[in-house]
């Protein structure tokens, strides 16, 4: 079996609840580790391991952490990858500077995993909050299964990647056409 096979075994069973609750925003969420401690039999029983490293890149003038979540087959060394960015907020209250730096990492590193192991969090949190927005969603949010594309290279872009890159800079971009962009 190849690495793309078992990677589609892991996707195609592959069971992540939304374990925890947030009391303020009143909804079910799944973290990181949630999404770890899935993976971890199924891990063993497809003969592959999970790597996510973070590293710190600067686009405009500004700090992300690029999180890659790397799926490996330890049979034959071949692997499949994965990025997301987020960034720090700089207002967030109640939270000292490292604090920040590990929720963004965390952030991070859960929308890679939700990338590599086709986790769709559509119905989470994070795409239907609105707090301090009314009740207005965007419309953008609703519709899932896009297949997006970097405008330069043709690669296959994730759809926050690419919501980011219209947004600053009104092209769909991967992460390396946009540093090449500045």
């Amino acid at each position: 079996m190849n690495v793309y096979e078992k990677l589609m075994n892991v996707q195609a069973t592959l069971k992540a609840p939304k374990s925890q609750y947030n009391s303020f925003g009143k909804y079910s969420y799944r973290s990181c580790e949630d999404i770890l401690e899935s993976l971890k039999p199924l891990l063993k029983e497809n003969k592959a391991i999970v790597n996510i490293t973070d590293e710190v890149v600067e686009i405009n003038n500004r700090f992300y952490i690029k999180a890659t979540a790397t799926f490996m087959d330890i049979e034959k060394g071949d692997k499949v990858q994965a990025s997301a960015l987020a960034r720090e907020d700089e207002t967030k209250k109640g939270m000292d500077l490292a604090q920040v730096t590990g929720s963004v990492s965390s952030y991070a590193r859960k929308y890679a995993l939700n990338g590599l192991f086709a986790i769709d969090d559509n119905k989470d949190s994070d795409s239907t909050n609105t707090h301090g927005k009314g009740n207005k969603q965007d419309n953008t949010t609703q519709e899932t299964n896009k297949a997006y594309k970097c405008n330069k290279c043709g690669v296959p872009v994730a759809e926050k990647v690419a919501k980011f890159s219209y947004g600053k800079f009104k092209k769909v971009l991967c992460f390396d056409c946009q540093k090449k962009e500045g």
